[in-house]
């Protein structure tokens, strides 16, 4: 036994590793793991590229039921990040969005939108020790800002340009992502 383990430990190894990955448990974890070791800066649009959000309306509701009407965020520096609990992508990039918002959350606007049950979230936030504002997306968001995938984030300036249009999980407490905020706000 001894020998078939020295010769295949390899192979034991990656077989431990997809048995790890069937078990529902393991699974998450593992995949959320992975997703922060490949996560990085997101990056910036070129000005070319960017397109302006004409669509302010949209009214979102916050985990306690009060109605939040997303133009109160025109003419500011605005980040909406879709979301779901349930996805490995969204739940690894959470810890380095609650230190952006530690940072930024008073001059910059912060959506976390998802279609969860709001208390499902309260839970999953609550034993994470987020303090992230959170909304329920109770009507579909204007057109520029609709996406089919998990997580999908957009940074918006003041004069409402789509900066960032970044799919999957990303590092967003990077100095670069900072130094982004930085300008946009001094704008």
């Amino acid at each position: 036994m001894k020998g078939f383990l020295k010769k295949n430990w390899s192979n034991v190894l990656f077989f431990t590793f997809l048995a790890l990955l069937i078990i529902p448990q393991t699974r998450m974890p593992i995949q959320v793991f992975v997703q922060r070791l490949i996560s990085f800066s997101p990056s910036e649009k070129t000005e070319a590229e960017r397109e302006t959000l004409q669509d302010y309306q949209w009214n979102l509701q916050l985990l306690n039921g009060k109605s939040v009407d997303f133009s109160k965020s025109k003419g500011k520096v605005v980040v909406v990040n879709f979301w779901a609990t349930w996805c490995p992508p969204c739940v690894a990039e959470m810890p380095s969005f609650q230190k952006l918002y530690d940072s930024y959350g008073e001059r910059v606007d912060f959506y976390f939108v998802t279609s969860e049950d709001s208390e499902k979230v309260h839970k999953f936030l609550q034993k994470n020790e987020y303090t992230l504002p959170v909304f329920i997306q109770q009507y579909k968001a204007p057109k520029q800002l609709e996406s089919q995938a998990l997580p999908t984030t957009y940074l918006i300036s003041k004069t409402g340009e789509i900066v960032i249009d970044e799919e999957g999980a990303a590092d967003w407490n990077s100095k670069k992502m900072r130094a982004l905020l930085e300008t946009l706000l001094s704008e």
